[in-house]
């Protein structure tokens, strides 16, 4: 039963971390049809800022590796996605490419390509036990966290003007912008939210890992990327849905793969997702604008 409990603590907190990765790029590819291939470097660059950062309290650290990640995503909306946000979606796919290896040539200039070890807090590395119980203090500020984001979420989207705006543009953009909607804002404010999001994910990340490297983001990506495939593309709650889904498929497999089979989880991971997208290609949910779109 303790390696069971064990493995559902392991696998929330995993699952929550690939969820906030799903989610960041959901909101974008939302509203502009875009998956965002710099979301993982948005989640880089947080990292490298608590390496900056390192000598101040946590809490300070925290804030400010959230602001600089906003900051940076609210710029690369500015001038990099603004001017091409009219054309074709090709266009816009190279330009989120283009950022991204723009942002990993950067820190390996900046930084070099040798990996810097550091931490967000000690108290994250600390263990409770129940028993024969490892609880770690990370993965419950990981669930709870990521459970508090997802309720702000909700709603800011169902209870501000912005959010109804938000969720207006995603079901149709242009409709969105004859009705006298500031295209502009609402981009800008998506690409906050995904900034925000992948923040967080970073100082998960690095708090569990403990290293940071101009690669770092390249994972996350993928984990992003295929959570939103699975959960529907377009849908937040299946790009939740999805994140928990591949967390949970993930740690599963981990702890139950007979000993030799475990080197090759991730291959009987996306064997699962392969599975899946068999049996529902749309996705596990499909919105209702996705349906009229097909």
């Amino acid at each position: 039963m303790e390696a069971l409990i064990q493995n559902i603590i392991n696998a929330l907190s995993l699952s929550s971390l690939y969820a906030l990765i799903a989610l960041g790029m959901a909101i974008i590819f939302g509203i502009m049809r875009l998956m965002n291939f710099a979301q993982g470097d948005f989640i880089m660059v947080g990292g490298y800022a608590i390496v900056i950062l390192a000598d101040l309290p946590w809490p300070l650290k925290v804030l400010a590796t959230l602001l600089v990640v906003v900051a940076l995503a609210l710029a690369v909306e500015r001038l990099a996605f603004r001017p091409v946000r009219d054309s074709d979606p090709a266009t816009l796919l190279v330009t989120s490419f283009a950022v991204a290896f723009l942002l990993q040539n950067l820190a390996l200039i900046i930084f070099g390509s040798l990996a810097k070890a550091t931490t967000l807090s000690p108290f994250l590395l600390e263990v409770w036990r129940i028993g024969d119980l490892a609880v770690p203090k990370r993965d419950v500020v990981m669930i709870i966290t990521t459970l508090l984001l997802l309720a702000g979420l909700v709603a800011f989207l169902d209870r501000t003007a912005t959010g109804v705006q938000m969720r207006a543009a995603s079901e149709d953009f242009r409709m969105t912008q004859l009705l006298g909607v500031n295209a502009n804002k609402i981009v800008a404010s998506a690409f906050a939210v995904s900034g925000l999001l992948a923040a967080v994910a970073g100082l998960f990340l690095v708090s569990t890992t403990g290293t940071v490297s101009w690669n770092m983001g390249l994972n996350p990506l993928l984990v992003g990327f295929i959570a939103s495939v699975i959960g529907g593309l377009g849908s937040l709650r299946g790009a939740v849905l999805g994140g928990f889904a591949l967390g949970t498929i993930t740690v599963m497999l981990q702890a139950y793969l007979p000993l030799e089979l475990r080197p090759y989880r991730d291959a009987f991971a996306y064997s699962a997702v392969l599975l899946i997208l068999l049996l529902r290609p749309e996705g596990l949910i499909v919105e209702r604008t996705a349906k009229e779109r097909v």
